[in-house]
């Protein structure tokens, strides 16, 4: 589908229809993802690594955000943390991000997968285990 197409929100008003780009959606799901403990960071591509290099916040990294006919597919790339659990995590990743859209956007989602891309070591663990 075109990036530039817009989700039509309708709750029955007859004062028009509210559109939100999918770039809000990934930037919405991107703060809900970094908010969960035990995500490290996320994943982005290069461009985004050059807007951050260049002093600005990519809320948006790591999301990727597809719409079809029968709802919006969300997929998150994230590097946890070392020590967590991983199925825990990506659950409490699901359920901030569905609770942060509906709350925000009143969208439902239809699926919000979880990439997980890497671990992050805790850097005195690191040392530890390089000195040993």
């Amino acid at each position: 589908m075109d990036e530039r197409q817009l989700l039509n929100v309708t709750e029955g008003s007859t004062l028009g229809n509210v559109e939100i780009a999918p770039e809000v959606i990934e930037v919405i799901a991107g703060i809900a993802v970094s908010e969960v403990a035990g995500v490290a960071s996320m994943r982005g591509n290069f461009a985004t690594g050059v807007v951050e290099r260049l002093g600005k916040k990519s809320h948006g990294k790591g999301v990727k955000v597809e719409l079809d006919q029968d709802g919006i597919l969300i997929d998150a790339y994230v590097v946890m943390d070392y020590g967590i659990s991983i199925p825990d995590t990506a659950q409490k990743i699901q359920d901030n991000t569905r609770q942060a859209l509906k709350n925000m956007t009143a969208l439902e989602i239809k699926e919000i997968n979880v990439h997980v891309v890497g671990v992050q070591m805790d850097p005195k663990e690191e040392a530890e285990i390089e000195e040993e």
